[in-house]
């Protein structure tokens, strides 16, 4: 008798992640020789959690059941290989992390009979794949088998060597496989992706020895190999009448994702910030920003940073609102009266004179359900070197807590029990953030002390940890870093629950308590902070004499 795993979707919510941000860094890109990438995933309405898969050997009739968020695939089932790797998060064992956006590009090209979507392909590469060669192989026979069902993606495949770039959308209704491009990330190079296609010209196969097509992928191991792509990538567009002209000029891009204002501002914006806080010279492309595609119509896959990234520095990217941009979320009265980097939704809206309005969208976002930051060190046993940085909710608002990528005990706090999302509860890690946004400019300095207290904490104890391991058998450290993880997320939630019941008692009925140099409440004494400055300059505009005390004072005195 054959036995079935089931493959249940890591959060049961993740069909929202159609909204995410990636920043990838090459190994000599950053300050430790780390390889690291991020994620947020961004849908709505939902709290984040940890997914955890443990390693296994496996018999060889087995199946696993697929069960997406799309068309129901009752009794379709992929063949389990002989042995699977520890996957936590989204990074295995051996360091191997695949984080990912959704682009859509022709939704014509989604086919619904395919078995996979994406994230049950990531989950699977990630559980049989060892280096990120090996995910990108994996992922493209796994398609080609079973078929794929998901609108377009961009998917991030890192391992302690290399980062990739891997792009693939579907062939539509009745068309099993997909259409896919995947290119290595220069070393010295960072990259990004954030709800758009990047990836245009790429080299192939008959022109260089760098490039391989699907037909070969048994070489993708050769260290030589940077680009594959699907072997009909070119001819399918022709085929679909998306693309006319020669081999040479082929952009994956604009045929698959054509390029419009809404799609580059909302989403290329985002690659444009984290490229401007690392290289001085991205204002060149505001244009495209813009929309003006007769100016410039695209920006770098990759670029060369002016000085190499460290972990805290990829961190402080996840929290960008273009701040200091010419499309900074604080800067006008859209921030309120508070001073808000966030907005609501919709992203469009009307006014009552009927003018068609639309608001930015940052890396940073209310909608968040989780983040990471991802790192991976060569130099390092793989059960230490590998270590997601994790939390739920919004990266402007959270810590991010080191799990190293060999524990085997989800902390408490990123359980999926302790995240319904329906139901509020406190054990779960993800309620802080929707404190601060109401009064951001009033309560964003107390969050600040308190996230920066525990990352400090946090990256001055990894030296410790890497002292207490050096003579550990792998047993042992894996014990070990179970309990860090486990005392890390603790220490979080401990001063998250501290950080909330002092929001509640400063902060209340709008006024700021008065503290000493330690943060302590004093006897007596409050502030009323009142409006931030941008809105206080727009209340005469919208408002006219309404409330100009000059006026009132004028008419007392006659």
């Amino acid at each position: 008798m054959k036995k079935l795993i089931s493959l249940t979707l890591f959060l049961a919510s993740a069909a929202y992640a159609l909204a995410c941000t990636n920043l990838i860094v090459g190994k000599k890109a950053s300050t430790d020789g780390s390889v690291m990438c991020t994620y947020n995933c961004d849908g709505f309405g939902f709290s984040g959690s940890l997914f955890y898969s443990p390693a296994g050997r496996h018999d060889k009739d087995e199946l696993i059941a697929i069960h997406g968020w799309g068309p129901a695939h009752e009794g379709q089932y992929v063949k389990q290989v002989e042995y699977t790797y520890n996957v936590v998060g989204l990074m295995n064992e051996h360091q191997v992390t695949i984080v990912e956006t959704t682009f859509d590009g022709r939704l014509e090209l989604i086919n619904n009979d395919g078995l996979l979507d994406y994230f049950s392909l990531m989950r699977l590469a990630l559980q049989r794949s060892a280096t990120a060669r090996e995910a990108i192989r994996c992922m493209a026979e796994l398609v080609e088998e079973y078929g794929y069902n998901s609108s377009g993606e961009s998917i991030t495949v890192c391992d302690p060597n290399e980062a990739w770039i891997m792009e693939i959308i579907g062939k539509g209704e009745g068309k099993k496989g997909a259409v896919w491009v995947a290119l290595r990330v220069p070393d010295d190079c960072i990259s990004a992706h954030a709800n758009l296609s990047r990836i245009r010209q790429f080299p192939q196969e008959k022109d260089s020895k760098n490039s391989i097509s699907s037909k070969n992928l048994k070489k993708i191991n050769r260290p030589e190999i940077e680009c594959v792509y699907a072997h009909d990538v070119i001819s399918f567009a022709r085929e679909k009448g998306f693309y006319e002209g020669s081999d040479k000029d082929f952009s994956f891009r604009d045929a698959y994702c054509p390029i419009d204002f809404e799609n580059v501002r909302y989403a290329d914006a985002r690659v444009w910030s984290f490229f401007r806080h690392h290289r001085s010279d991205m204002d060149q492309y505001l244009p495209y920003i813009n929309g003006e595609f007769d100016v410039c119509d695209g920006m770098p896959l990759w670029v060369r940073p002016d000085a190499p990234l460290s972990l805290r520095d990829l961190q402080h990217d996840m929290r960008d609102h273009f701040e200091g941009t010419p499309l900074d979320m604080t800067a006008d009265m859209t921030a309120g009266p508070w001073g808000m980097p966030i907005r609501p939704l919709p992203m469009h809206f009307r006014s009552t004179d009927s003018i068609d309005y639309y608001r930015e969208r940052p890396i940073a976002t209310q909608q968040s359900g989780f983040t990471m930051t991802c790192q991976m060190r060569s130099w390092l046993p793989d059960d230490v070197g590998g270590i997601t940085w994790f939390n739920c909710d919004d990266a402007d608002m959270v810590a991010y807590v080191p799990l190293y990528c060999c524990i085997t005990q989800v902390p408490d706090c990123f359980r999926p029990e302790n995240n319904p999302r329906n139901e509020f509860s406190f054990e779960s890690a993800f309620w802080v953030a929707n404190m601060i946004y109401p009064r951001y400019s009033m309560m964003i300095g107390d969050l600040r002390i308190a996230q920066n207290e525990l990352e400090d904490y946090y990256f001055a104890d990894q030296e410790e940890v890497l002292k207490a391991i050096e003579t550990m058998t792998a047993a042992d450290r894996r014990d070990y870093l179970n309990k860090k993880s486990i005392a890390y997320a603790d220490r979080m939630m401990q001063r998250w629950d501290k950080l909330a019941k002092y929001l509640i008692v400063r902060y209340n009925d709008q006024i700021k308590r008065r503290v000493d140099e330690n943060g302590n409440f004093q006897r007596w004494g409050h502030e009323t902070p009142g409006y931030d400055q941008q809105f206080i300059d727009a209340i005469g505009p919208a408002t006219g004499d309404r409330y100009r005390l000059d006026n009132v004072i004028e008419r007392r005195e006659r």
